[in-house]
Order: C-alpha cells, then structure tokens, then sequence
C-alpha cells in the first residue's frame, strides 16, 4: 500500500453561533449596574451646592472637612478656591439632601476652631479630628445658595429660646461680646453684639437673655453697667460691690425690674444703659431746665457730667464747656451749659410751684427766675482738694458780683459770682499789693541808722555809765547793811522805836476811852464833865495848893 493510497480525511469545519452568550460578560454588566444604582442613588440623595466666602482656609480640606449641625454631618467641603479678587476663600460645599432646610437666607456658617473667650473655651474636640464648619440653621423659607461666613460663631443661635434688646450706652466702657447679663447676680444673658450710631454720639448694643428670665424684662427696666468694682463708704464703713469676678475682668451688664407689676417687654425693645446702679435706681426725671453760665475764672478741674449742688444734693449736671471772648471786657470767658431737674427739690418745688398762678410747661423756668431775683447765685466750688475736681453750686448769694451769660434759645440764664478760691486769690492779691507799697528800703536804712546809734550807746553804757553804776551799787550794799545792824533786835533804835510804839499804843487807849465817854454824856462838852468815873478817870488832877473859891 502506498502513500498515494493512504489519504487523510477532509476536514469538518464548524462556526459557532455569532452572538453566543458568555459568563465573562456577567462582572463588566454586573459592575455597570452596581454603578448606575450608586449614580442614581447618589443623585437621589444629593443636596443643593452652596459656597461660602471666609476670610482664610485655615484648617479646612477639600474632601475632608465636614459640615456638622449640632455634631451631626449634613454636608462635605468638595472645593476651595480664591475669590477673583484674591480678598476671600470661596468654599463649595454638597449638602445632604435632607439638610437641604439649611440652605436659606438666615442661614449662618463659621469655621469651628479651638476658642477662647469670655463665654469659656470651645472647640477643644477639633485638636483631635480636625477643624469643620459649623452651621445655624435659619427659619427662612427663601433658599439660597452664596453665603458670607462668620469669623467668630455666634452668640444666639437661631434655636435659642428667649428674647433681644437694644441698649444706648455713651461709650462701650469694657463691655464687649460675650459679656454677661446678670439679673439679681445670676448670669440670665449675654452680649450678642454692639455697634455705633450713625451719628456718633452713642452706642448701641444688642443683649439676648434666656428664657424663662426674659420675662423679667418689662418696659420700665433700668439697666445699668455692672463692670469694675463699687467702691463706697458710708456710716457702716467702707462697702464692695461687684456682681462676679468675670465682671470685673471683662464687664457686665445688670437690670432690675420695678417693684410693681408690669407685662414682658416687647422683643428689641430700647433701653437706656446707665453707670451705674445708683443712677439706674434714681427716680426718672421727668422736668428738666436747662442753665446757661459764663465764668470768667480757671474752670480747670470741671469736666462734663460733674455735678451741679444744691445745698448738698445733686440737682443736675454739665452738659457742655465752650470758651467765649468778651470783647468788652477783652478777657476769655467759659460758657458753660448745664440741666437740672426741678422735681429732684421734692416738696419744696411743689410748693413753690403751687404759688404760681398758672401752672404749664414754664412752671419750671418762672420758679427759677423768682429764685434768682431772691439772689440765687452759681459758683464753682472745689469738690477734691487731692484731685482738683470742681463743681458748680447753687446758693442764694447777695455779696460779690454776679455776671450773666449772653441768653441763648431754651435755656435760663443764671448769674454767676466768683468761686470762693479767687475770692481769696484777690484779697492775697489786694494784701500783696499793699505789702508792695511799704517802703522798705527807706525802713531799712532808718533800721541800719537805728542799729548803729543803739550800738554807739551800747559802748558809752558799757564804757562809762557802767563803772559809776557798780560804784552806786557797792554804796547801796554799804546802806543797807548799816542800816540792818541798825534795826537788829539789841540796837539802841530798836528799844526806842519799840518804847515809841507802846508810848503810841497807850495814847490810843485813852483815845478810845474818851471818845466811849463823849457818845454816853455829849452834854460834857458845854456843861462840864459830870462823875462819870471814865470821864474822871480821863480829866487832868487839880492844881495843888489853897482852894480857891469860885467867883
């Protein structure tokens, strides 16, 4: 057999179905449909897209940093890019779509950061986990999209329960955000915020207090700053007033209601803010008299706000100091403005108020100018000799001159007398004029001559009256001591002038016996002495010799 014989079989060539069905297409269409679901379901579950503009992306990550609503994610940062200006960061953040409510107008985002401020420390959890945006859901039913962050989170938020209020204040003293709002020293509140009139001459700041204390608030409230230390003394001693520690360091504020009933005040009603709790407790005046006063003295010490005294109580205050030239009198002049409250004079303002016959809206002025014409005076007063600070003072004055300022629309003009402190200038002033006019040069050379001869006295004294007065002395010892050896007791002019005196003390005797026997028989005298035997016994003896027989 041969190789031609042997011949291989034809092949059979067989082609499979064109579209035959293969498990290997199950994983690509299997994944395709896993993926279109989590496209459809991410679609689903998306939220809006809203940006918001912060000063810095400090802390925050594309990707990574969260969105969280009371520590609950609602959202995720998916970019960050400048603004076209390069000032700001725009941030772009998904929402969740069941937090798509966080999307309107009063909506507010912050970046939340370790903190430290007046209302503690927050934020100490993002050391660990990192910093994340923080949101306050408004109540808005207008959505939106672009926002403006917060750089530091806000006071209230907008769940918070309780109600706003607006204070006018002079300054902001050291009040400032977060600073607490006390009622009866316990913390109801805080500072939410504070701004500055449009013209300038206040400040307005915004207080939240917390339910259930905000009813507490009425329309008759007084608030007052509580900042610092109340230093006051009185008959008990010296007395410390502070509301808390946190207070002194970074101010405060406090109100008291009246005593009587009244209903809550009206959400961001407007209040006064005072410095004080005395001045926020004091009766509200109601009448008040502008004063105008010119001084022409150093008004150095007297500031706006000091007081104007009645008799020891403070009836107003200074308002404002100008300087004014008097041309007629070419000197420099202070004008000072001042109100009072009339009503602060209590029963006796009343009374004379009640002697007016017709009471209206001068009443004030017309009770005050019947006082001046009754020599009601202004004068500046020192009120601290430590400080300086001076005052003005109300008195009825009649000595001195007074001195008016120029009238001016809606005040009362009152005189004014010089303050106590120049009136002793112009008398020491007066005094020195007077001491100028002693000669002294003229004294000085009569004194220098006067000196001069008292000193050529002092010489011819010395020199030659001296000598003849030690001579005088030495006779005078000389005298006196012979005349004591005289009159010693065993000296011959002592035994006489004592048989003298016994001769004096016995003439004496028979004087008083005489004069005994004159008041018993004054007859004697013209008749004879009769026998009275004091009388015989005083009558000279008879001669001796023949009788003789009487005629």
């Amino acid at each position: 057999m041969t190789d031609q014989d042997i011949s291989p079989p034809e092949p059979q060539v067989s082609r499979p179905p064109r579209w035959r069905f293969s498990m290997v297409w199950l994983v690509p269409v299997v994944a395709a449909v896993i993926g279109l679901g989590l496209l459809v379901r991410t679609w689903l579950q998306a939220g809006p897209v809203i940006t918001i503009q912060f000063k810095t992306a400090e802390g925050l990550e594309a990707g990574k940093t969260e969105l969280r609503f009371k520590e609950v994610v609602i959202g995720k940062v998916r970019g960050i890019e400048l603004t076209e200006d390069f000032a700001q960061v725009k941030v772009t953040v998904d929402l969740n779509k069941d937090a798509s409510r966080a999307a309107v107008t009063d909506s507010r985002f912050w970046v939340v950061r370790p903190r430290a401020d007046l209302g503690g420390v927050s934020g100490l959890g993002t050391l660990l986990s990192g910093a994340y945006i923080g949101v306050d859901i408004g109540k808005s039913e207008q959505s939106q999209r672009a926002f403006k962050g917060l750089e530091v989170p806000p006071a209230v938020t907008n769940d918070s329960q309780g109600r706003g209020f607006r204070l006018v204040a002079k300054d902001l003293g050291s009040l400032n955000l977060g600073s607490p709002v006390y009622y009866r020293r316990v913390p109801v509140g805080r500072v939410v915020g504070y701004e500055m009139d449009p013209d300038g001459r206040a400040v307005s700041l915004q207080i939240f207090v917390d339910a259930p204390y905000d009813r507490f608030v009425t329309p008759s409230t007084s608030f007052w700053n509580a900042s610092g230390v109340d230093v006051s003394a009185g008959p008990q001693g010296f007395k410390l007033n502070t509301q808390s520690l946190v207070s002194v360091i970074a101010g405060g504020v406090a109100f008291q209601p009246p005593e009587r009933n009244e209903p809550p005040a009206a959400e961001g009603g407007r209040f006064r803010l005072y410095d004080d709790m005395a001045s926020a407790m004091a009766p509200q005046d109601k009448v008040q008299l502008a004063l105008r006063l010119r001084f022409y003295q150093s008004v150095r010490g007297l500031a706006v706000g000091a007081p104007v005294d009645f008799h020891g109580l403070q009836l107003g205050e200074i308002t404002k100091i100008d300087f004014e030239y008097d041309a007629q009198r070419q000197r420099f002049a202070a004008d000072v403005s001042a109100v009072i409250y009339p009503e602060r004079l209590g029963n006796a303002y009343l009374s004379l108020r009640g002697q007016l016959k017709q009471a209206d809206d001068e009443a004030p002025r017309r009770v005050f100018e019947r006082l001046i014409a009754q020599s009601l005076r202004a004068q500046l007063r020192s009120g601290n000799l430590l400080t300086g600070q001076q005052y003005v003072a109300l008195d009825f004055l009649s000595k001195g001159e007074s001195t008016l300022a120029p009238p001016q629309a809606g005040a009362l003009t009152m005189p004014t007398v010089p303050g106590s402190f120049d009136q002793i200038q112009t008398q020491i002033t007066n005094i020195v004029d007077k001491i100028e006019k002693i000669p002294f040069d003229e004294i000085g050379v009569q004194l220098r001559d006067s000196l001069r001869d008292a000193n050529q006295l002092l010489k011819t004294l010395d020199g030659k009256v001296a000598p003849e007065m030690q001579q005088t002395l030495e006779q005078a010892r000389h005298t006196l001591r012979s005349a004591e050896e005289a009159l010693g007791s065993d000296g011959p002019m002592q035994q006489d002038l004592r048989g003298t005196l016994e001769s004096v003390d016995r003439a004496a005797r028979s004087l008083r016996s005489l004069t005994e026997g004159l008041q018993r028989h004054p007859q004697s005298l013209l008749r004879g002495k009769p026998d009275d035997p004091v009388l015989l016994r005083l009558s000279p003896l008879p001669p001796q010799g023949p009788e003789q027989t009487p005629p």
